[in-house]
């Protein structure tokens, strides 16, 4: 059943939507379902989009199919599931009535893709390919020529892996910002030295960020060790051996964990106080499954990495594919932000030798990152059966690969792309500005006085603190020699710097 409330009383649903309650599919509902409605304009309200009557498509369920790839993109989740159902021949007839047909060689090639079935229909033999995802719908990845179906499959990643955008107002406007461009012009206007320094910085920053994000405080040499395996992102091609190489250096001691891919369910989520019962707030992927999401996401990665596909788009799907799938017992998290490093430095989208430090963006859109993440996850804990286990995990009684390999990674994607944007327009910029500021007035404090380097940078360091003012504590103590004259001539120096 659809419950979602229509946003007209007699509206009629269509596409997707008609096909989904028609047959009861047991599937995530599309983000944006479709409606014909009596007003004669075309509007967007509450998940739905509604269309004029002219639009309406005959009752059959082919034209409604047709309607949902014209209209509403390709969901592959409710293709596979629709396929299911329908019988054979039907679909088979409904094509034969037009096999050169646009959209019929979509719906033929689709089938024949999900089911790995072979339809009653001889091959094409003339005609121009053309493509299977419409690119004003949704972002198309590298294509593939079918010569049976004369179709172009540009679907951005693989059958057991492929996540699709929708095309948004918000996504194309930060792909047209170019940010890597961005980046690069704005990294050759620095000092290499700066560079260097921001850069080191904000590595260990955002290998901190990491670990707040999942309320850890590690030792400084534990984040600094992950900041150096951060560093070599996208050096290593993505496979399951360094994938399980990353996990140990993420968990360090293995003793009371078991390493690897899962070999059984996995959740995220609390217990019930007085039972001690899962609570899920997420399912993990089935471990049944596990070897082939996680090979069906490499694949992908691969597919992308030297294509024309947007790299932050190939590693939102990549990045929030992995955490989704969760394939280990721990440290998922981690390596999923490690993810957006990698797949961003192996398709030269982030210059060679710097890291963004996207990690500590997220943190602080903290919440901003739990509602993408519940965008995923809510929708699908109706549909995955569970029972609780002796051990208070959780055990998946029904068939649930299509909701991890399947999905639509909009939120995902315009998240991940506004997160790295602030990190290429102000984060970078804002800790270079601060260190070239920094250098400014270290000068002019070991030009004033002599004093060593190392307690400048305390000076500095203790102003900074304290908004520009030297502390009481600080006059008494560490810096108890300087005269009220020199205190204040270093107080209006970092005035003039920092506040100009």
């Amino acid at each position: 059943m659809i419950n979602r409330i229509l946003p007209e009383p007699e509206a009629k649903i269509v596409g997707y939507a008609f096909l989904v309650q028609s047959y009861e599919l047991s599937v995530p509902l599309p983000i944006i379902l479709s409606a014909i409605g009596k007003k004669h304009k075309i509007y967007e309200a509450d998940g739905w989009k509604v269309y004029t009557p002219r639009y309406t498509p005959k009752e059959s369920f082919y034209d409604h199919l047709v309607f949902a790839l014209k209209y509403e993109g390709i969901d592959l989740a409710v293709l596979n599931s629709l396929f299911s159902k329908i019988d054979k021949s039907d679909l088979e007839q409904a094509i034969i009535q037009e096999p050169n047909g646009l959209y019929a060689r979509r719906i033929w090639f689709l089938y024949e893709y999900l089911k790995e079935d072979k339809l009653d229909i001889p091959d094409l033999t003339q005609g121009n390919f053309v493509p299977l995802i419409d690119t004003k719908l949704q972002y198309a990845g590298p294509a593939r020529n079918s010569k049976r179906h004369r179709i172009r499959n540009n679907l951005p990643g693989v059958k057991h892996f492929c996540p699709l955008i929708r095309r948004t107002e918000k996504i194309d406007a930060l792909i047209n910002q170019d940010l890597s461009k961005q980046a690069l012009d704005l990294f050759g206007t620095i000092h290499p030295d700066v560079l260097i320094r921001a850069a080191s910085f904000l590595l260990l920053e955002d290998s901190k960020a990491s670990y707040a994000i999942e309320g850890e405080t590690p030792p400084q040499n534990r984040a600094e060790r992950w900041g150096r395996i951060i560093g070599q992102a996208g050096k290593i091609p993505l496979s399951k051996a360094h994938l399980e190489y990353l996990q140990n250096e993420v968990i360090g001691d293995g003793r009371f964990i078991q390493m690897g891919y899962r070999n059984e369910g996995g959740f995220i989520g609390r217990y019930h106080r007085s039972t001690n019962i899962p609570i899920p707030s997420h399912i993990s992927a089935k471990h049944q499954d596990l070897y082939v999401l996680m090979q069906g996401l490499i694949e992908t990665e691969q597919l992308l990495k030297d294509s024309d596909y947007s790299p932050v788009l190939a590693t939102a799907l990549i990045a929030f594919g992995f955490v989704f799938i969760h394939p280990f017992e721990d440290g998922n998290g981690r390596l999923h932000r490690y993810l957006m490093h990698h797949v961003l430095m192996e398709t030269g989208f982030t210059p060679n030798g710097l890291v963004f430090p996207v990690s500590s963006v997220i943190l602080k859109r903290i919440s901003d990152y739990a509602t993408v993440l519940e965008a995923y996850s809510k929708p699908r804990l109706s549909l995955i059966e569970w029972r609780a286990t002796d051990r208070g995990n959780v055990e998946v009684l029904n068939e649930t690969i299509d909701l991890y390999r399947f999905f639509d990674a909009t939120p995902q994607a315009e998240f991940f792309f506004e997160c790295v944007q602030e990190t290429i327009t102000k984060t970078f910029p804002d800790e270079v500005k601060f260190l070239q500021q920094f250098d400014e007035i270290k000068k002019f404090v070991n030009n004033f006085i002599d004093i060593p380097d190392r307690t400048a940078s305390l000076l500095i360091n203790f102003l900074h603190q304290n908004d520009g003012k030297l502390s009481k504590r600080a006059r008494k103590k560490e810096f108890s020699v300087l005269t009220d004259e020199e205190v204040k001539v270093f107080e209006n120096k970092f005035e003039e710097i920092f506040k100009s």
